[in-house]
């Protein structure tokens, strides 16, 4: 169940999220909450993406997958779905209606992925959505709730149009024998991973553009993560043109998505509107 649950991105996206609610000053109690809420959100939509995609993962034998391999039922997988759903509302409305309902359209955003928008143009959208949605989330879960600035929530958003073509790479071979036609799979195999580094480099320059102006004595800091998150995107893109995906290439985007979250974090603050 742990393996459906796609554990390595769901528990990326809630440190993510602790970190930045540390970072803006959210109460320990309520830093708590806010992982808790993520966390569920996270794991629903990790386990709805096993159970929608069973059929599929079996049909090409993905060794990999719980359902596929028989080490758990797509029954099973559909109720903790449903069950983290509806744990993620009441943990969500403990830290505000506003913040509540924020983290519900990010939810429900990722399932809309796994439920339809994968197979469509528009496969990019949920991403934008989900990723977005999480600086404002962390913002509205202050004890005074507040939003979070527009170019922190761009940020987040560039991160998750990135990690969706990043995502996507590795599998592009077994959606394309199961009809799986999303915009990554529309564009190639190079374009996707140079529009991964692309997004990802974007998101490091809204961020260091964003610290430096609202707050000027970290203009060093966001000068600094420019430098390193354009050095590492514009390395990617090379490799993504020239050479066919390796393990180097992931690296990289793990590389670069994580000065951007680095950015994000050291703004702390500064993401929250005045």
């Amino acid at each position: 169940m742990i393996r459906a649950s796609h554990p390595g991105p769901a528990v990326a996206v809630t440190l993510v999220t602790i970190i930045l609610a540390i970072g803006i000053g959210v109460d320990p109690l309520r830093v708590a909450l806010v992982g808790a809420a993520m966390l569920a959100g996270q794991l629903s939509i990790g386990w709805s993406n096993d159970w929608i995609d069973a059929d599929r993962d079996t049909a090409v034998a993905r060794s990999d997958k719980p359902i596929a391999s028989g080490l758990v039922t797509r029954r099973a997988v559909r109720a903790a779905a449903l069950a983290a759903a509806v744990v993620a509302v009441p943990l969500s409305l403990l830290l505000g209606p506003l913040a509540a309902v924020v983290n519900v359209v990010g939810i429900a955003s990722g399932w809309s992925y796994n439920a339809w928008l994968k197979r469509t143009p528009a496969s990019g959208v949920p991403y934008l959505v989900t990723f977005g949605t999480l600086p404002l989330f962390v913002a509205l879960s202050l004890a005074e709730p507040r939003a979070a600035v527009w170019w922190a929530i761009a940020v987040g958003a560039l991160l998750g149009f990135g990690a969706h073509f990043a995502n996507v790479l590795p599998d592009l071979d077994d959606d394309a024998r199961t009809g799986v036609r999303g915009l990554p799979h529309m564009l190639g195999r190079r374009m996707s991973g140079v529009i991964a580094f692309a997004s990802l480099a974007a998101a490091s320059l809204v961020a260091s553009i964003g610290i430096a102006v609202s707050s000027p004595s970290l203009s060093v800091v966001a000068a600094a993560g420019l430098f390193v998150g354009i050095a590492v995107a514009a390395l990617g893109i090379v490799l993504a043109l020239t050479r066919p995906p390796t393990r180097l290439l992931f690296q990289l985007i793990i590389a670069s998505a994580v000065v951007d979250v680095v950015l994000l974090a050291t703004a702390g603050s500064a993401i929250v509107a005045g």
